[in-house]
């Protein structure tokens, strides 16, 4: 897969989301949960990615679907504003 560097930013932005599940970065980018560690591990500094695997190991993440309340059903907040060219758009 070739990853351009918008897409590897928006790949580390969604893993350290809490709310963004791994199977919304496997529907987006084909990168299954183990290719995501794979990425961080070599995108980030060694105590970045530390902090980051014991947050999606922690009971705050909800980085795994089944740690997810059945009550969300999106991968998209409500309050999150569609972004086009760069700019947030106006409601």
């Amino acid at each position: 897969m070739n990853i351009t560097l918008a897409k590897l930013d928006r790949i580390i932005e969604m893993a350290w989301e809490d709310r963004t599940p791994f199977e919304a970065i496997f529907y987006q980018f084909g990168l299954a949960e183990k290719d995501v560690v794979v990425l961080m591990r070599t995108e980030l500094k060694r105590s970045s990615f530390k902090l980051w695997r014991t947050r999606v190991n922690s009971s705050v993440s909800q980085k795994h679907l089944y740690k997810r309340s059945d009550e969300i059903s999106r991968f998209k907040s409500t309050r999150q504003r569609t972004i086009s060219h760069n700019k947030i758009s106006k409601r």
